[in-house]
């Protein structure tokens, strides 16, 4: 079959590998659309990833065409989206209820072998089941939605807040369109990008600038949320956060990105920052949001792209230009 392949850092390629084989309580699914991320990119420049080559992709759903001999929840022909996750179950972490956190922590198109491909296995307990109104093909957005769902969760955002957050491309409009459902009073948006500006203000927001001195707040905001990973990005929005309020970090910075903080302000102020890592008990939460409406995925996917020219795709991705992508085997 066909897949993209990262071979070695900052080199993919399309090529044939073998078809996947499940194990008995696996599925191989259909691709029928894969998202690129700035984990992706991350994975490309030699970070998280303990090994290349790599297929990566983990933002993925499609359609089951093969199951492994235990398995009973699903059968061929059936849709789903795919969460990426895979925990060992044993450590500390796992039985304490933060398997993304674990010790062994692995996922499909980190560690192993991913959806930028025709075929992809996935265990069935990570695969949810796509109601008929559905598209298949947009459903690769599930997976991201799940990521902030899990930064929603952390926040345990109280009713009435003023929302701050920092990007505007996929991430930051689903962080958005989630602060706009769960009771916030304002939501407003940075980003030095003014096409994502322009579909930010699309989705409806309080304001949107490409600077947060544009905006009028003085006391700062209750809740700022970092959606970029941009270490400048980063330590503005540390600056920005209202007496009592929370600084989330939801962006995914590079290993070496260092920003510095006030702790006498953090104590005065009471102020929390806090982080959240990937999927937790969120999937399945994200999935049924999805099949509600609460994005419109004309709006979110900007690009369908042919996975023969993933490597384009991820110089696109990179560049900036449009929303989300995926591609299509």
């Amino acid at each position: 079959m066909k897949a993209a392949v990262i071979k070695a850092v900052g080199r993919a390629v399309v090529t044939e590998v073998p078809d996947p084989t499940p194990g008995p309580r696996e599925v191989v699914v259909e691709v029928a659309a894969c998202g690129l991320c700035g984990t992706d990119l991350h994975i490309l420049q030699g970070e998280f990833a303990p090994r290349l080559p790599i297929i990566p992709g983990h933002e993925f759903a499609g359609t089951v065409v093969g199951t492994g001999t235990r398995v009973t929840e699903l059968a061929v022909g059936d849709r789903v989206a795919v969460d990426p996750s895979l925990h060992c179950h044993e450590c500390r972490h796992c039985r304490t209820g933060h398997g993304n956190l674990c010790e062994r922590w692995a996922a499909i198109g980190v560690t192993d072998p991913g959806g930028a491909a025709r075929y992809a296995v996935a265990p069935v307990a990570n695969c949810v089941r796509l109601p008929e109104h559905v598209r298949t093909e947009d459903a690769a957005l599930v997976e991201p939605l799940s990521c902030a769902v899990r930064g929603y969760d952390v926040l345990r955002s109280r009713l009435g807040a003023h929302v701050l957050v920092y990007g505007s491309g996929t991430m930051g409009l689903m962080m958005l369109e989630l602060a706009k459902r769960t009771g916030a009073a304002s939501v407003e948006v940075v980003d030095v990008n003014p096409d994502r500006l322009q579909t930010a203000r699309r989705l409806g927001v309080s304001g949107a600038a490409g600077s947060a001195d544009e905006l009028d707040r003085p006391q700062g905001w209750d809740v700022v949320v970092d959606a970029t990973g941009n270490a400048a990005a980063i330590q503005d929005g540390l600056g920005r956060v209202a007496k009592a309020g929370t600084f989330l970090q939801f962006g995914v910075a590079d290993y070496a990105a260092r920003v510095t903080i006030d702790p006498y302000r953090i104590y005065n102020q009471e102020i929390t920052i806090t982080g959240s890592m990937a999927v937790l008990h969120s999937f399945e939460r994200a999935a049924e949001l999805f099949a509600s409406g609460v994005l419109d995925p004309e709006v979110f996917i900007s690009d369908r792209i042919e996975l023969a020219r993933y490597p384009q795709a991820l110089e696109q991705f990179a560049a900036g230009v449009g929303r989300k992508i995926v591609v299509v085997p």
